[in-house]
């Protein structure tokens, strides 16, 4: 048998996990600890906003959509984040 080579984990940019990481900390202060409730509540598809929240690659488009749900504008959102 051939032995199986260990495939590298992909290290994201520090940026994009800033991102990620205020997805998540906004969805806690709104009072959900699911991920999948709010997908749910705001119509956003479950894996993507879970990809969101790990920080993989999604569209400007599914950004404003959780923004919307915040009722937050693009400003607000990255003023904190550098």
């Amino acid at each position: 048998m051939a032995k199986q080579k260990d495939t590298p984990k992909k290290i994201l940019d520090s940026r994009i996990m800033r991102v990620a990481d205020k997805l998540e900390r906004l969805r806690i202060e709104k009072g959900f600890t699911s991920y999948e409730n709010f997908a749910i509540e705001y119509g956003i598809s479950r894996m993507q906003y879970w990809r969101m929240e790990k920080g993989t690659n999604f569209t400007f488009e599914s950004l404003l959509k959780i923004l919307d749900a915040h009722k937050m504008t693009l400003n607000e959102f990255f003023e904190d984040i550098e």
